[in-house]
Parts: C-alpha cells; structure tokens; sequence
C-alpha cells in the first residue's frame, strides 16, 4: 500500500477541522513548528574536533498541532501533539557527537573495580547502554516531544499525556538560556541523565492567576506489578512580578523495582537590571538506585556467565552510575533592537567520590531577520576538572563525552532558525 506524506496528511487534517471549526466559531487547530539548522565545530573527542551540520543548536527542530475548543461555561478542551524532527537528515531521533563512546566511569573492567577476565561482559554491558541510552528519542516516537489533552476550567487546568516535568520547567524559566545552545545548564547534566525532562502516562494539575503559576504532576508507572515501580511525582511554582520572577520546583521518580530513583529540586530566580535581565538558578540532583540496571544480570547470566560474576557486574554499574551533584547557572541578557547577547556561566558541583566537577562558559548571539527567523552564533568553552569528561551539544541533542576524563572542549556553532 502506498505510503501518504505526513505534512499534506497533517495539512488536510488542520484544513477540514479549521473549516469545521468556523462553522462552529468556537473550535481552533493550529499547525506550527521550528526549524533551527546549522554548523558545529567541536574539540577535544575522541574522533578529534568534529565538523558537522546539526540540527537544534538554539532549539530542537520540531512541527506539531495544537487546538482549543470553547464549551461554554468557563470551560475549554485543548490539545497538543508535538513531533520531534531532525531537519539535517529527516529523522526524529538523533545520536551524541561523540556516538556510542560511554564515559570512562563505566568503560573498563578497571575503572568498574572488575577483575580484567570480565571484559567481555564489561563490553556487552556498555553495547547495550550505548544502543539504548546514549542519544534523544531512540524509540522513535512521533510525538516524542509533547503529546496531551487537557481541560481548562475556572479552577484551573487537567492535563493528561506526555508533558515537560514540573522541576524542568523552573529550570527552563530561569536557566540564562532558557534551556537553548551549549551554554545551557543541563548540558553538565546530560550523560548520565540529570533531569526528568519530560515524562509519559502523567496526569497534571495546574493553575495560573495573577503573576503565580502553579503545577503538580503525577506519572502512572503502568507496570502491572506494583503501583510504585516507574512512578513520577512532581511540583512547581513560579511567581512573576514587575520586572522579577522567582520559583521552585521538585521531581521525584522511582525506577524499575520502585526505589527511590532520580530527584532534582530547583530554584531560580531572575530581575530586570540595567539594560539587561540578569538570571541564576541552583539545582541539587540524587539517584542512588539508577534506573534501567536491574536485567543487567540476567542477561550476562542468560549468555553464560556465572551468576556470582553477573550479580558482580550489575552491582558495579550501580555504583558507578549513582548521581549526586549540584548545579548553579548565572547570566545575562541584552537585547538591543534586532540583537540579543548573552552570556552565562554554569558549575557542576560533583558530591560523589568519581569527583566529575566540571564548568561551562560562553557567549550567543542572536540576530533577528523578523520576528519568526533568526540567526544565531555560540561559543561554548567546557572545562572538565579531574573525572568530568563532559561535552557541549545543543538544545536538540547530546554533545556526550570528551575524549577521556579531564579533558576539555570548545564549541562553535552557527545556526539559522525559523518559526512557523
């Protein structure tokens, strides 16, 4: 059967429920998107310095339909369906810059405290953790990006789907960055993942009066074996005054077996100073029962390894994978007619004795064509102390690691983006 292209399809789909909805004249869908496509340069991998067209550095490329329909009353449906897409090569889900190289904390028997003769296992294992983990969207998933309904009501709104996580959103909101380029926060805390950035299966309440936003979220782990295991919970307010904003957020996750797995909590803060806005945000993040390990035994004790070894191993990715650091983001912002510049500053604080303190600083530039297209300009300079082996990527993907722990890296990128 012959395939139909997914942007006419998407396109009739808006036209017949927009022509519905002026006969209604209360229902509205919209299509929109972002593509940000440009020219990377980065130092200091494995592979060398690496030249390469991405896409995302500002903000991940993406397309997706929204819709609201008024039912009276004070009462309103909504909708959001949100697709990743990577407009370099037509995909929707992307590998780091480094590729499948894992940190040097888990690469070899020695680092693991493994006895040499567990190689091959050690080799499998990091296989394994590399095809499924190190890279965005690896499922493929169409609307990887948001995919809800909600209803909004006098007393606020009830969302149910795949949304951001209430904990990212502080930290999107008062990151100088606002989440976008090598210079925002997260970068620091990318491999292993130090954030819950979005989260499926989740039901969220929220409200918005005056200047106070406000939101509780909580992820159904649809196991069937226990209500506990993958369960999502997490809160936030923001409050935005006159020329200021300040707000906390809080995630907590449980992982596979239902331990207490990753929990961030964040606080933020920006104000209007001089020409400019001047932003800072802390975030302290824990997992001390990591995620996704559990089977790691199993399968080496399916491939025939002993079951003392296996548990042996399993135990070491644990340990090694275990997170527990603070990060602090401070910045500044000027826009002046068609330019915005900004410089920020980041500081991984590691709390672990793999001690993988690390610092990210730079500068972007923005230059706006109109209002919905751009280009833009980052430098992004990562100093990597003792264990850390960070590496910059960009708002849409994973720079991954340097070439070995310590080193450093510098990234240089050139972007165009357009909104529609």
């Amino acid at each position: 059967m012959a395939s139909i292209p997914l942007f006419p399809r998407a396109l009739a789909l808006a036209a017949s429920v927009a022509c519905s909805g002026l006969a209604a004249a209360q229902s509205s869908v919209q299509l929109y998107g972002l593509l940000d496509v440009g020219v990377t340069r980065v130092t200091g991998l494995k592979q060398g310095s690496v030249t390469q067209v991405t896409s995302g550095l500002m903000e991940g490329s993406r397309w997706g339909l929204k819709g609201t329909e008024d039912l009276g009353g004070g009462l309103k449906a909504i909708f959001t369906l949100e697709s990743r897409l990577e407009a370099d090569t037509g995909a929707v889900s992307n590998r780091p810059i480094s590729g499948n190289q894992v940190p040097d904390r888990i690469a070899t028997p020695a680092a693991l405290g493994l006895p040499a003769a567990l190689a091959p296992a050690v080799t499998a294992v990091n296989a394994s953790i590399a095809n499924q983990v190190l890279g965005v969207n690896l499922n493929n998933a169409l609307f990887d990006r948001q995919a809800y309904v909600g209803l909004i009501t006098p007393a606020g709104a009830v969302l149910a789907g795949r949304m951001y996580t209430p904990d990212y959103e502080v930290s999107a909101e008062f990151d100088a960055m606002q989440t976008q380029s090598p210079l925002a926060a997260g970068q620091l805390a990318a491999i292993p993942a130090g954030f819950d950035i979005r989260y499926s299966n989740a039901l969220q309440y929220r409200v918005q009066t005056g200047g106070v936003t406000a939101a509780l979220m909580y992820g159904f782990g649809e196991t069937g074996s226990s209500t506990s295991n993958l369960r999502f919970a997490g809160l936030m307010g923001i409050y935005k005054g006159d020329g200021y904003a300040v707000g906390l957020g809080y995630n907590t996750r449980n992982n596979e077996l239902g331990q207490k797995s990753l929990t961030t909590t964040t606080v933020g803060g920006w104000v209007n100073a001089g020409p400019g806005k001047l932003s800072a945000v802390y975030s302290r993040h824990r997992d001390d029962h990591p995620s996704n390990l559990s089977s790691i035994a199993a399968t080496l004790i399916a491939g025939g390894v002993p079951a003392p070894a296996a548990t042996l191993v399993q135990n070491a990715y644990v340990n090694a994978l275990k997170q527990r650091f603070d990060l602090f983001n401070i910045g500044y912002r000027i826009t002046t007619g068609p330019h915005t510049v900004t410089v920020a500053f980041t500081n991984r604080n590691e709390k672990t004795s793999y001690d993988a303190d690390a610092r990210s600083y730079g500068l972007a530039y923005t230059y706006a064509l109109s209002k919905r297209t751009d280009l833009n300009a980052v430098l992004a300079r990562f100093d990597n102390r003792k264990n850390g082996q960070a590496a910059p990527g960009g708002n849409g993907y994973l720079g991954g690691v340097t070439r070995q722990a310590g080193a450093d890296s510098t990234a240089l990128g050139l972007s165009l983006r357009h909104r529609f």
